[in-house]
């Protein structure tokens, strides 16, 4: 078809971050699909360094408000890995316990406010309120709900507080955890049930789309894996997790201030259609009727499915906090004080899943106890290089449609993602020639 197309969506709206999507066809040949990531550096792997080690994970946590209690779990355990610190099973138990509860929020908040507008044909949430009033209500309470265990675990549920290298500085009491217990069930699960029960009649318009990628996650023959495992890819199989710079490959394009990544082949997914596709098995029973529900099948090499994904994971989520905090509660909460007596210093790498997908912190300390070497590659900086094969793939395939379609497409596409744009982005050092800098 010979077309000539141009766009140029500035400041994507309903993601995190700036970022621009830029599309030229010239005579139906596609020149230019790309993701632009136009957010400005950031510092904190330089931030990190000289710290001691009872400041890195309060000092990544803010990293992002969004998913501040990932960073923050991720840096704890990089430090104990390098410090050689090891924490017991009620805290390995009391973190799990905080991952569901953020990864429940963060779902919740990209599936209803920043993917639902695009099914329901509104702008955004607020326009919602107008016509699905009872859906905006209860995904303010699962966000609320999911809020409370952070707020209870860790202190508060944005940059928790309580969780330090080796434990937590303050345990929650029964009391709490038997009132959070019956929320989730009471008030959770019907919620969770009437949650998948909407997307379920949104399946219709998430677009037809099909390409395969590598899709990479944690794994752990045990669990749906987001605190512990092994590094596992849908093309090479596992691998441990010290390996993670041969997994991802960072390189530098010239339309994004981000890294892009890359491992067997140009590209490949993290999140949580990558966890699914992995991990599937592993999944509670509840998870796996909703995943049936919502159309959901293993093997699922369409981009936009990963709203789904979020959705079955939330359910995965509810029903393993419920679990968790069952058995905290049979066993009874131990008195314990935080394990930070260093018995060695060296390199630490954490690797943990969180919403959008890998996060890996790794940090060297000195005999000081202070930071001397920092990375920090992030899942939004993983999946840049899929959406960009993912639009090159898909506007050939809808470019017979009018523009306005094009357009929606594509921005739908993107926040299938849910990209944290302002975790990805790392400092670039640039060496100019040939004269001064440009202004």
């Amino acid at each position: 078809m010979s077309r000539n197309l141009h766009l140029n969506i500035k400041h994507l709206t309903r993601v995190e971050g700036h970022g621009n999507i830029v599309v030229n066809v010239t005579d139906g040949r596609l020149e230019r699909c790309e993701l632009e990531i136009v957010e400005p550096p950031r510092f904190f792997e330089a931030l990190l360094k000289g710290r001691h080690f009872q400041e890195a994970a309060i000092i990544t946590s803010r990293i992002c408000g969004i998913c501040s209690l990932g960073h923050q779990i991720t840096s704890l355990k990089a430090t104990e890995a390098a410090l050689g610190l090891e924490i017991s099973e009620q805290t390995r138990l009391l973190r799990q316990l905080l991952i569901d509860g953020a990864t429940i929020q963060s779902h919740i908040l990209h599936a209803y406010f920043l993917a639902a507008p695009d099914f329901f044909g509104k702008p955004n949430a607020f326009k919602l309120l107008t016509t699905h009033k009872d859906v905006v209500l209860r995904a303010l309470r699962l966000k609320r709900l999911a809020n409370d265990i952070g707020d209870i675990v860790s202190g508060r549920a944005v940059h928790p507080i309580t969780p330090v290298p080796g434990g937590f500085t303050r345990l929650p009491t029964e009391t709490e955890l038997n009132a959070l217990l019956k929320k989730l069930i009471e008030t959770g699960r019907p919620d969770m049930q009437a949650t998948v029960d909407t997307f379920s009649t949104v399946l219709d318009d998430i677009p037809d789309f099909t390409r395969e990628t590598e899709y990479i996650s944690l794994k752990n023959a045990d669990t749906y894996a987001f605190y512990d495992g092994d590094l596992f890819s849908s093309d090479t199989g596992s691998a441990t997790v010290d390996q993670y710079r041969d997994w991802t490959r960072e390189f530098v394009v010239p339309h994004s201030t981000s890294k892009h990544c890359r491992h067997t082949r140009d590209s490949f997914m993290v999140g949580a259609l990558a966890r699914w596709n992995n991990n599937h098995e592993q999944m509670l029973p509840a998870a796996r009727e909703a995943a049936q529900t919502l159309g959901l099948k293993s093997s699922c090499h369409n981009p936009y499915m990963n709203t789904v994904a979020q959705v079955v994971e939330s359910d995965h989520c509810l029903e393993e906090a419920i679990a968790i905090i069952d058995l905290l509660l049979t066993r009874g909460l131990k008195p314990e004080k935080p394990n930070q007596q260093p018995t060695r210093y060296g390199r630490g790498i954490g690797a943990t899943e969180v919403p959008r997908g890998l996060l890996y912190h790794d940090y060297t300390y000195n005999r000081q106890g202070n930071i001397v070497a920092a990375n920090c590659v992030i899942p939004t900086g993983q999946n840049l290089a899929n959406i960009d094969a993912d639009m090159k793939k898909r506007v050939p395939e809808i470019l017979d449609q009018p523009r306005e379609t094009i357009q929606k497409e594509l921005e739908m596409l993107v926040r299938a993602y849910d990209p944290c744009i302002s975790c990805s982005v790392h400092a670039i050092q640039v060496t100019f020639t040939g004269g001064a800098p440009p202004a």
